[in-house]
């Protein structure tokens, strides 16, 4: 069994996307609804860190109070924003998966793909219609 983890937001097409993946390669993922239950410091920090970026780079600007806040304004030291997301989890971008592999912001939901180098048993097409998986479980390279 593959240990898997997703902090999901069951609200957001990319996270349903990103979590159908995970169970199309035979894997229940531990689910963590960060909204219901947000990280405390130490793991944001730590999810941070696991996936050499900034803390503004985890940043979710639509749906937040991201404006609002100034966010954008280049005064915030990391410390503050990893604040900010504690505060306003809305902020905190998603998905994040962790994988035996590595964690990684799955922005598109396909980027769970490169972190999770099992196969996928079936065809899998996102909820916007668009093939990534094709009949044989293998992935559907697009001009994008």
């Amino acid at each position: 069994m593959t240990d898997v983890t997703i902090y999901h937001n069951p609200g957001c097409g990319t996270s349903r996307n990103t979590l159908a993946m995970i169970r199309n390669a035979g894997i229940e993922p531990t689910i963590i609804e960060y909204l219901k239950t947000p990280p405390d410091r130490p793991t944001l920090e730590s999810l941070i860190e696991r996936m050499a970026i900034r803390p503004g780079d985890l940043l979710r600007e639509k749906g937040t109070p991201f404006t609002e806040l100034g966010l954008g304004d280049l005064h915030w030291t990391d410390a503050e924003l990893i604040d900010q997301m504690l505060k306003f989890p809305i902020l905190i971008n998603r998905p994040i998966v962790i994988t035996p592999w590595e964690v990684k912001l799955c922005r598109p939901s396909e980027v769970v793909l490169d972190i999770l180098p099992l196969p996928q048993k079936g065809p899998f097409a996102k909820e916007d219609g668009e093939l990534l998986i094709d009949s044989e479980g293998q992935r559907v390279h697009t001009a994008s």
